[in-house]
């Protein structure tokens, strides 16, 4: 592997049902960041069906260019397919950094591709930066690495790792701790339809049905206030105080996983570590 062919920092820009995920976003504003130390462009890589429309978003997000696989076979997010494209896209334009969000299909994905190119992955990163690696080993310094920090051991230690030896560096990151840059309106992007060459196999699922849940509960991440509980609430009916304290602050009530586990809330307002990292505003 040479690691001089790999160039510029890639986001894997999630979308469902044709609508761009937040995580996408906050992931391009990141990408400028690291883009500019590394004086490297930023790409979004769009994959699905019909979706050649939302490569604007991207551009005015921070997208310099937009590489659109556009196949019917991706419609549906299924794990064959999407790894296969987005690895395809790897191999063919060699990014230096890829990164992908920690969602659910995020988490899905990311492994499985970085296994496919031959690269590490570090999941769930809350910090990423760049900087000098020293090799322990040889004392080599090594400059302009992507150092990913993230929560290890339940918690209780941070580490930082590097990946000096393979490319591209992958990452996948959380959700709510990346800051989305400020649009421009009307901004282009260099867009590219590229073709993955998808073949059903054994390994494509078939999905007979898509049953979509209705949420009745605003989004915590978008919250400016809120207002958490944990076990020490006592039970389902003790919430209701805290329910009549947030709308009285304009706020959202959230949760701990003991509370969720307990059926007192849904997961949808679990908060920390296993639930959702929510930014200050």
């Amino acid at each position: 592997m040479s690691l001089e062919e790999y160039k510029g920092v890639y986001v894997f820009a999630q979308q469902v049902d044709g609508e761009v995920s937040g995580i996408a976003y906050e992931l391009l504003g990141k990408a400028k960041d690291l883009a500019k130390d590394l004086n490297a462009e930023v790409t979004a890589v769009l994959l699905g069906y019909g979706v050649k429309g939302l490569a604007d978003s991207l551009a005015e997000y921070g997208a310099d260019k937009v590489i659109v696989v556009d196949d019917k076979e991706l419609e549906v997010y299924r794990t064959e397919p999407y790894a296969h494209a987005l690895a395809s896209v790897i191999n063919e334009y060699k990014p230096e950094i890829m990164l992908v969000g920690a969602t659910a299909i995020g988490r899905d994905l990311g492994p499985r591709v970085s296994a496919r190119v031959a690269t590490g992955l570090t999941a769930d990163c809350t910090v990423l930066e760049i900087g000098d690696f020293t090799d322990n080993m040889t004392k080599e310094t090594i400059p302009n690495q992507l150092l990913m920090t993230r929560p290890a051991f339940g918690g209780n230690t941070i580490a930082t790792i590097a990946c000096p030896y393979n490319r591209p560096q992958m990452a996948t990151v959380r959700a709510g701790v990346m800051q989305k840059a400020e649009p421009k309106p009307g901004a282009k992007a260099e867009v590219i339809n590229f073709d993955a060459k998808l073949e059903k196999n054994s390994k494509y699922v078939e999905i007979q049905e898509v049953i979509k849940s209705v949420a009745e509960t605003v989004d915590i991440m978008d919250a400016k206030i809120l207002v958490s509980g944990g076990r020490g609430v006592g039970s389902a009916e003790n919430f209701k105080l805290l329910d009549d304290l947030a709308e009285a602050l304009g706020g959202t009530v959230s949760c701990s996983r003991a509370v969720v586990d307990a059926g007192w809330k849904s997961k949808d307002l679990q908060v920390g570590q296993t639930g959702k990292t929510v930014r200050p505003h």
